[in-house]
């Protein structure tokens, strides 16, 4: 606690006072009067008094609930008072005989104390009231500083979950462009002849097609690994996108050849709806690549053996587009319609097996990225609707 070095100090001063000043000239020059006419006072009377600089100590400005200063408080004896304004010098002019007599009768209640305590006994000196009030503060700062430390703790742990959630997130969506890029690779190699150096039973351009089908697959995985380490990495709590102009209507069927072999495997109908005018969106490719497989993968893995799969595309409005993703499986039951893009949010009838969870709220994310919109509802056949919104590219 600062205290004025120009000011003597009673630690035994029954009457003790706190001054609260700051570093305005405007107020320096009130507290330069205010403390010329309490010395006056102090030749004549015997009182405590400690200066406090607000800028240096809040915590006392805190626990007096002081709102302005230079401020005068009156911390003992009881009760406390505080004189605060621009007149502060004609408050205590007024208030100092009442103080006076105040004072005079604490001191006669202590000595009628001591005479009634056994001559054997011991009357301790009271607490210093203004020691008690540097303790209070102590108090408040440290209370603040775990107050502080609390938060940040809180936020350390936020941002290693939404990391662990990232990290879980990625690494489920790595499996699709695996194995999009080791089927192409492994029937490459398994037609490559040595002696001849061709690729037997295909034709070139299917060669073309299986390496370029590689490639690009190869590119996604170097982009994940990149959002894996870049979460690794930075405090941010979104997912970074780069937006561009594209083709929504294109990217789906390119996602729909990639998976080809998934939804032949289970017999499985696409029906796609996407109109030829639909404007290009402005958005994250890969991102977007990311929201398409993840609701087909989905789609195909929950549709039954012969079942039907939906796309469709909607030019919903001048500034949205709309894009939907249908199966006739089991669909999502209409109080968990919410909860299913949460992050490992589990159906209970999906106990034991992979699918919504992990990928969906991968999806919200980016989409909300987008600053579009997610839901889901029943489709007309049974089965679930996946909706999501991304904004029209500005022509």
């Amino acid at each position: 606690m600062q205290v004025s070095q120009d000011q003597p100090i009673y630690s035994e001063a029954p009457l003790q006072l706190l001054l609260f000043v700051d570093g305005r000239p405007k107020s320096r020059q009130q507290v330069q009067r205010l403390r010329a006419y309490l010395k006056e006072l102090q030749a004549e009377y015997h009182f405590e008094l400690q200066i406090i600089d607000v800028g240096q100590q809040p915590y006392l400005a805190e626990h007096f609930k002081l709102v302005a200063t230079p401020a005068l408080i009156k911390i003992h004896p009881e009760p406390r008072q505080i004189l605060a304004g621009s007149n502060i010098i004609a408050q205590l002019k007024n208030w100092w005989p009442r103080w006076q007599t105040a004072l005079d009768t604490y001191l006669k209640l202590q000595e009628d104390l001591q005479e009634r305590i056994d001559e054997n006994g011991r009357v301790s000196s009271p607490k210093s009231t203004i020691s008690s009030v540097a303790v209070s503060a102590e108090l408040m700062r440290l209370s603040d500083e775990i107050f502080r430390l609390k938060q940040e703790k809180d936020k350390l742990q936020e941002q290693l979950q939404f990391k662990d959630r990232v990290i879980a997130m990625l690494a489920h969506d790595l499996r699709n462009p695996l194995t999009a890029a080791a089927i192409a690779i492994e029937t490459l190699q398994s037609n490559y002849s040595t002696e001849t150096g061709e690729f037997k039973r295909l034709k070139p351009a299917m060669s073309a097609h299986l390496l370029k089908q590689a490639r690009s697959q190869t590119k996604i995985i170097d982009r994940m690994i990149a959002d894996l380490l870049q979460v690794a990495r930075g405090n941010d709590t979104e997912l970074p996108i780069i937006p561009q102009k594209i083709e929504l209507g294109q990217l789906c069927l390119d996602v729909l050849e990639e998976l080809r072999d998934r939804y032949t495997a289970k017999l499985l109908q696409v029906e796609t709806d996407i109109p030829k005018d639909l404007p290009n969106v402005y958005a994250d490719p890969e991102r977007i690549r990311q929201v398409i497989v993840n609701l087909l993968d989905n789609a195909i893995k929950y549709t039954p053996q012969g079942g039907k799969i939906s796309v469709a595309g909607l030019h919903r409005t001048t500034q949205k587009v709309q894009f939907s993703v249908g199966d006739n499986g089991p669909g999502i039951p209409i109080e968990n319609r919410d909860r299913i893009f949460e992050n490992h949010f589990r159906l209970q009838r999906d106990e034991g097996t992979e699918g919504y969870g992990i990928g969906l709220c991968l999806c919200q994310r980016i989409i909300r990225a987008h600053y579009g919109q997610i839901w889901v509802d029943t489709a007309p056949n049974g089965g679930a609707w996946f909706h999501f919104t991304l904004p029209v590219y500005p022509s």
